[in-house]
């Protein structure tokens, strides 16, 4: 989420420099959903990454037809699904994703037959944070009920199945100025992003065979283990920020995340806050919510 211009989308895009190319079975799945589309891909073994507009239907996403054919959800399956101006896509639509994000496979059922397209994606999205696109300042133009009329049109739900979300600010005064006068070191570069993302999936397969994403509530039991208070801190803020027990889940395997990001073995306190930093639209619905 954040203002107009902030570089939301170029982000989403940047994304897929971090990911490793697909091994050949991934790659032999993803051909094969696009041959029955008769599409074609430029690399096998780059994943994919799409982009349907806001005004795609449910058939367009999910998939479907008088003879089904996958959606945009299969099109990118072991890849990425970028949903652009996220308030702006149908209510239902979007719901209509939640099945898929849990079972990785979407199945279309007609009179005749019944067909299942695997749905193993990664869902990315962007917003404003409200109808004018600023939540603050000067600039903000919208009142307290029109910001949470338009956050609204997305279910609790659905935005629940979000493991992060980010608030981008706009650039801080004198950034502009620097970048033009060719000032260095100002971000990180992909690549280097991209070595530390293998090194921690590396560590995570070493440890449990899977990636944390995938991690049951057994083995969340056993891979993330809390301290006795570093636990109570967590349960304490989920009650102060009035989140689900799919949220416990998910705080537990993004803070693993972090930890294996900074090669550390256990978690820690730290790494606990640093997860709940990435609830701003959690933080968001309840600062409007009090105004």
């Amino acid at each position: 989420m954040g203002p107009p211009g902030t570089g939301k989308s170029m982000l989403a895009e940047r994304f897929m420099t971090l990911l490793p190319n697909l091994e050949e079975e991934q790659a032999l799945q993803t051909a094969a959903v696009y041959s029955v589309c008769g599409k074609q891909r430029d690399d096998w073994f780059l994943p994919p990454y799409r982009a349907p507009h806001h005004s795609a239907s449910a058939v367009a996403l999910v998939g479907g037809g008088g003879k089904p054919k996958p959606g945009e959800i299969s099109l990118s399956h072991h890849g990425v699904l970028f949903l652009d101006e996220l308030p702006e896509f149908p209510r239902q639509v979007l719901d209509s994703l939640r099945q898929p994000m849990e079972t990785h496979d979407v199945t279309i059922s007609r009179a005749a037959n019944q067909v299942t397209f695997p749905a193993h994606f990664q869902l990315i999205a962007a917003m404003n944070p409200s109808p004018c696109g600023h939540i603050s300042g000067n600039l903000r133009r919208s009142t307290p009920d029109q910001i949470l009329r338009y956050l609204n049109r997305l279910s609790g739900p659905f935005l629940d199945r979000f493991s992060l979300s980010l608030m981008v600010p706009l650039l801080p005064k004198g950034m502009l100025a620097e970048s033009q006068q060719g000032a260095k070191n100002l971000t990180e570069k992909s690549c280097d992003v991209k070595e530390r993302v293998l090194k921690a999936r590396q560590i995570q397969l070493q440890r449990q065979g899977k990636l944390n994403h995938y991690l049951s509530s057994q083995e969340i039991n056993e891979f993330c283990i809390l301290s006795q208070q570093d636990a109570l801190f967590l349960e304490q803020a989920i009650e102060k920020m009035g989140l689900s027990i799919r949220a416990w889940h998910s705080l537990l395997k993004v803070a693993r995340s972090i930890a294996d990001l900074h090669a550390q073995p256990d978690i820690s306190k730290a790494h606990l806050c640093e997860a709940l930093t990435y609830r701003a639209m959690d933080r968001l619905l309840k600062s409007v919510a009090h105004e």
